[in-house]
């Protein structure tokens, strides 16, 4: 007795595959001109989203800070410990201000020169860690002390008024 291994008669198919008559290799095959195709449209899309970055930056440039701005109650942070803020009105760049020791405070971009993972202070250390690869930046200067950050934090001149916190663009 000899098994049947195609369906050869029409009436012995399903009706579902009489309905759908997509063989298998060739649902699954693309050719060179599809790919070719896709790789175009996706290689012009990332060409003009990248121009369109460049051109925003060129006619919207970051404006400096102007004057101070109010951050917190010098009572808000004890020694040791850092406090994450924004500047109202000014771009949503997350700062940190770190209270070093007594009458001792620093503020920094909390974004990394690397890759702009979120940086937070180590107490233990003394040190702004990058937790994303280890990297590592002084509290004081924000200057780079190891890892693959290229450029120190940006920081922000703290000035102290009646037990409020206030930060200002650094001075030149």
């Amino acid at each position: 007795m000899a098994t049947k291994n195609t369906v050869s008669d029409p009436q012995d198919m399903p009706n579902w595959k009489s309905d759908f008559p997509i063989q298998q290799k060739k649902a699954t095959h693309v050719s060179r001109r599809e790919f070719a195709k896709f790789l175009a449209l996706f290689s012009g899309t990332l060409a003009l989203a990248n121009g369109v970055i460049v051109i925003r930056s060129l006619l919207f440039p970051a404006k400096p800070l102007e004057g101070e701005h109010y951050v917190c109650q010098e009572t808000d942070v004890a020694v040791g410990q850092m406090f994450q803020f924004k500047i109202e009105g000014a771009e949503t760049i997350p700062y940190i201000l770190v209270h070093l020791e007594e009458n001792e405070w620093r503020a920094f971009e909390q974004k990394c020169t690397h890759l702009t993972c979120a940086v937070r202070y180590r107490d233990d250390l003394k040190k702004i860690e990058c937790p994303c690869h280890h990297g590592f930046f002084s509290a004081d200067t924000g200057e780079v002390l190891q890892g693959p950050p290229p450029r120190p934090l940006p920081q922000l001149q703290v000035v102290i008024k009646e037990g409020k916190v206030y930060v200002k663009e650094e001075s030149a």
